[in-house]
């Protein structure tokens, strides 16, 4: 968490978005645990937190802002009714409340920031540093208006209260230390290994299973008719146009197409020198220049680097080119090299160093005869674009003067297409996928949005093409008669006595290895093998199925049980269980530990915003909040 607050901390957006953190942390308790309606304000606030309230234009203002970012993220259009669906505004009313009572009590115990410092911190933010690795003032600008701020002291006051919060909340769970009990209790759980003997039933154990009368399936179909209820499908008119299916690269000449070429050749189809560069350090120019003299009297690069104490993985660069270099003195000095040779003294970053160019491997370039199809191809869909926009044209005129997108179509000479019946997973009648659908998803839910007879915008694609649609029909989702279903009911029937009677007869073997009859016995009278998984932990085995392992650890060793997988069932036994010592130092407590300290600091964070809250009091005014983003009262 604490890595994670600082992280986010380097971003505009992080910054903006910092005390969403916050309302994850407490959204089971920060809106729906603080309940009564707020009363004796009007609609201009939303809630009030302590002395502190929230308007409803602060509110609707947030939501708007959240709501934008899910779009940007999602790259698609999402409705106010879809956002509420998804909690969106009871997310960001969480965070407003937990902003508001975390300012309090800043400012409960004194803290405060001086313009220096923001202004320092602001200067100092990644997000605003540009290739020169200074300040940007333009940068700063264009990442302001990007982020929806209307002056530039309005972010200054907002950074004020977002480092006033971090600091808040550094200083309460900066760097919790974690408890002993839970590192051993962690160790415990990943560490286990359990040694299990099992086999596996087959369906065909389970029995000549009879066919069912009119009666029982009747049952079993009015109990589970909503798994055989069929989807509402959709006739739908579709006409796609994109740049790949109007371009042709038959019409790209030669000598348009080496134009081309010529141009990206550099960026595309070049595979730049990269040179093998070994590297020693030394602390000042005169010991490196000392080192370079006793290469010129004989001593090796590799005795040097001995010298030092430097193995070969120490002193190797790698394979790099002259833009992967970090250090650009370094990069040049190396470039300026042959094959073999070392370098005088060169100043770097960490001091000055000598260079060891062992191995060149030339720059390379793909010949336009190699690449001439591609080249063509994407001219050919650059040249496209113009021909698509004449086609838009003409069939945007065609559907404003009323013509049906069929109609539209072939005044532009082309053909739309006509799909019979497709569901909201794209799939027709008989189940199988309906094919070609351009951006299906992005389609289908434009599709299931509309009506018959309502005219649709069209649908911008990825690929800078345009889709239509039109709704020729629908049919709604009905439940059938079970006549209409009946092969699929009985196959259903079948499939589920067959697990039961598979399940009944793994529950009476488990009985008999409980009651001290061998596995091996109890294998061999239904003419089954044991096998022997002794690696079983809890991220998985080689030889058990995932199922089965979580299944072996929910009894004790010594016990039996069985557990289905598929169409079969495993019958096992835990033979033993080790767990070895604890170890603080293991590579898995040590991978773990970050995440562990993040979920207790999390913990720690959500208890003080609860706290706070508590104390200060929280109330909402359900009206105004509904209002500020649309919602219907009540």
């Amino acid at each position: 968490m604490l890595e994670g607050i600082r992280r986010a901390s380097k971003s505009l957006v992080g910054k903006v978005v910092f005390g969403i953190l916050f309302g994850f942390l407490i959204l089971s308790f920060a809106v729906w645990g603080i309940g009564d309606i707020f009363r004796g304000i009007g609609v201009s606030s939303a809630a009030k937190v302590g002395d502190v309230e929230i308007s409803t234009e602060a509110y609707r203002t947030a939501y708007q802002t959240q709501l934008q970012n899910w779009q940007r993220e999602s790259r698609r259009a999402i409705t106010n009714d879809q956002a509420r669906a998804a909690g969106l505004d009871r997310m960001v009313l969480s965070r407003l409340i937990s902003e508001a009572a975390l300012d309090q009590r800043a400012r409960s115990l004194g803290l405060a920031m001086a313009e220096r410092d923001i202004a320092q911190a602001i200067v100092n933010d990644p997000t605003f540093i540009g290739p020169t690795g200074k300040f940007e003032r333009q940068r700063f600008n264009d990442a302001l208006r990007e982020a929806g701020y209307s002056s530039e002291g309005r972010f200054v006051q907002e950074q004020r209260q977002v480092y006033l919060r971090r600091e808040l909340a550094l200083s309460i769970a900066g760097d919790a230390p974690l408890p002993l009990a839970m590192l051993e209790a962690v160790h415990q759980f990943d560490s286990e290994t359990r040694s299990v003997e099992f086999f596996t039933l087959p369906a065909s154990a389970a029995g000549e299973i009879p066919p069912p009368n009119e009666d029982a399936l009747k049952v079993f179909y009015e109990e589970r008719k909503a798994s055989f209820r069929t989807p509402e499908y959709r006739k739908i008119i579709v006409l796609s146009v994109a740049p790949s299916s109007v371009a042709d690269p038959a019409r790209v000449t030669d000598a348009d197409a080496r134009q081309l070429y010529e141009q990206v050749k550099g960026q595309r189809f070049t595979v730049p020198e990269r040179r093998s560069v070994q590297q020693i350090i030394y602390p000042d120019e005169a010991a490196a220049a000392a080192a370079r003299k006793s290469l010129a009297d004989g001593e090796t690069f590799d005795a040097l680097a001995q010298k030092r104490g430097l193995a070969d993985k120490d002193i190797d660069l790698g394979a790099l080119t002259w833009a992967e270099f970090a250090d650009p003195n370094i990069g040049q000095a190396a470039f300026a090299l042959t094959e073999g040779a070392v370098s005088d003294p060169v100043k770097g970053a960490f001091g000055f160093v000598l260079l060891r160019v062992s191995k060149v491997d030339p720059q390379s370039v793909k010949p336009f005869e190699e690449v001439a199809q591609i080249v063509k191809r994407e001219l050919a869909e650059r040249r496209s674009r113009d021909e698509i926009q004449k086609i838009r044209d003409v069939i945007e005129n065609q559907r404003t003067s009323g013509k049906s997108l069929a109609e539209a179509a072939e005044a532009a000479k082309l053909k739309a297409r006509v799909i019979e019946a497709v569901d909201q997973n794209g799939r027709d009648q008989n189940g199988a996928e309906v094919a070609g659908l351009v951006e299906g998803a992005e389609l289908l839910r434009a599709v299931f949005a509309s009506d018959i007879g309502v005219d649709n915008d069209l649908l911008t694609t990825r690929d800078n093409g345009y889709t239509w649609f039109e709704v020729a029909g629908i049919e709604p989702a009905r439940d059938p008669a079970l006549i209409e279903v009946r092969e699929r009911v009985a196959a259903a029937w079948l499939q589920d006595e067959t697990e039961r009677a598979l399940q009944r007869k793994a529950q009476e073997l488990v009985r008999r290895i409980e009651g001290g009859e061998a596995i091996e016995a109890v294998a061999k009278s239904v003419g089954l093998d044991v096998q022997l998984a002794n690696d079983v932990k809890r991220s998985g085995s080689q030889t058990l199925p995932l199922a089965a392992v979580v299944r072996t650890f929910t009894i004790a060793t010594g016990a039996a049980a069985s557990t289905a997988i598929g169409p079969e069932r495993i019958v096992f036994k835990v033979l033993d269980s080790l767990v070895p010592p604890y170890d603080p130092e293991s590579a898995t407590l040590t991978a773990l530990a970050p995440r562990l300290r993040e979920a207790l600091t999390e913990d720690i964070l959500a208890q003080f915003v609860a706290k706070a809250q508590d104390d200060l009091g929280v109330k909402i005014n359900e009206s105004a909040v509904r209002m500020a983003v649309g919602g219907q009262q009540n």
